[in-house]
């Protein structure tokens, strides 16, 4: 097995290009949620896709319990995809949970590997602490795992409308359900643990290259004042509130996503 069969990594856009697109996709999804976005810019950049492990086409034989339990085993294998391509000048554009994943793999990189980030919807830690609003009482997250430990696929058609908003287009909602149910239960489990109780705010000040946040409006999931937290304590980013409602404009908004990505590459 190598790295890019491990991860499923699929290369397009244009080979010559000096800058790569890598996109990585959120928790319970696969690359395919980036199909409506990532095609924009396939004639000046390559692109790279890849799955998680645990998702989409990657091997679930590589699955770790104990390389997963925090995202710095995600960030391992960004880099490791990344060295695995031989890449530079790297744009990450990583949604949800994959926007810490990304900062922490910059954070980790060569100089000259990561030209800058995109993050989209992101949050570095979902319990509130202190002053530190992060959208959820610790209650509320045990809640989620307990009821995600008890009924996955229940919970999954349960939370995914709700992660996903828009309530008037109910085939998003059914999309992301889709994509939930498929992902392997036990898989799915440790990740929303790994994902839900992560806390990353010490790296966000360490980040140095240019960074492009998403902030979605009527968030549940990252709501805006977590955005606003991360352009605060993200050295030189740039904050755009979005139009789109949801935590998924790259569903639901994706026109708006390639515009808002566009002015920023």
């Amino acid at each position: 097995m190598t790295i890019l069969d491990r991860n499923n990594v699929v290369v397009t856009g244009n080979r010559d290009a000096s800058t790569t697109l890598l996109f990585a996709h959120g928790y319970g999804c696969d690359q395919n949620m980036w199909r409506l976005v990532a095609p924009a810019f396939e004639e000046r950049f390559q692109i790279v896709l890849f799955d998680h492990v645990g998702a989409g086409g990657s091997d679930l034989n590589a699955y770790s319990a104990e390389k997963y339990t925090s995202l710095d085993g995600y960030a391992h294998d960004v880099l490791e995809i990344v060295d695995a391509l031989d890449l530079r000048d790297v744009i990450f554009v990583g949604h949800s949970v994959s926007s810490m994943i990304g900062v922490l793999a910059a954070n980790s990189a060569a100089p000259g590997i990561f030209k800058a980030l995109v993050l989209v919807g992101p949050s570095p830690a979902y319990i509130n602490e202190g002053a530190y609003e992060g959208g959820f009482a610790r209650s509320q997250i045990d809640e989620l795992l307990e009821s995600l430990d008890a009924n996955h696929m229940g919970w999954s058609a349960a939370i995914a409308p709700v992660i996903m908003g828009n309530p008037d287009r109910e085939e998003l909602g059914q999309e992301l359900t889709a994509s939930f149910c498929r992902t392997d239960p036990t898989i799915a489990k440790a990740f929303a643990r790994t994902t839900f109780t992560s806390d990353s705010r010490d790296a966000l000040p360490l980040v140095t290259v240019p960074t492009l946040i998403l902030q979605c409006s009527d968030d549940v999931i990252a709501p805006e004042v977590v955005g606003r937290y991360v352009h605060a304590n993200i050295p030189g980013s740039t904050l755009v509130i979005m139009d789109a409602t949801g935590h998924c404009p790259n569903l639901s908004a994706p026109a708006e996503t390639i515009a808002a990505i566009e002015a920023f590459v």
